[in-house]
């Protein structure tokens, strides 16, 4: 029996949650795992538990509509410079890490006070998953 279009698209989806369960697993200190497509669109996120949320919903439509701007817009360098492998942004409350996957940009937000050597442990573990 073939499968339809939904519910081929459901199972990939099921795929994309549990590689961000996998991935929001790795560290403690992660707090969201999200996965978006080339268009800002959330595929699937998870939140940890217990995690405050900074951004409201708009705004975090807006931050991920932005991130995959700025990878589709790198893409047209990839040939001259190499694919960028992932992104970190600093901020003040937080730090975010984003890859670039065949299936979309996995957007990681971390705890402020986690420090580079940790970042980049957290890193090389992500990119074993994706």
């Amino acid at each position: 029996m073939n499968k339809t279009p939904n519910q081929k698209w459901n199972e990939e989806i099921s795929k994309y949650k549990k590689k961000c369960q996998q991935i929001i697993g790795l560290s403690p200190s992660i707090r969201y795992v999200g996965l978006v497509n080339e268009y800002g669109r959330t595929l699937t996120g998870i939140i940890k538990p217990g995690t405050n949320i900074l951004l409201k919903s708009e705004s975090a439509r807006n931050e991920f509509f932005l991130v995959s701007t700025m990878f589709n817009m790198r893409n047209k360098i990839d040939i001259a410079i190499g694919k960028m492998n992932y992104a970190i942004f600093k901020h003040d409350k937080i730090t975010l890490v984003v890859f670039q996957s065949k299936e979309g940009i996995y957007y990681v937000s971390i705890n402020k006070n986690v420090t580079v050597g940790t970042i980049a442990k957290i890193i090389a573990k992500i990119k074993k998953v994706i």
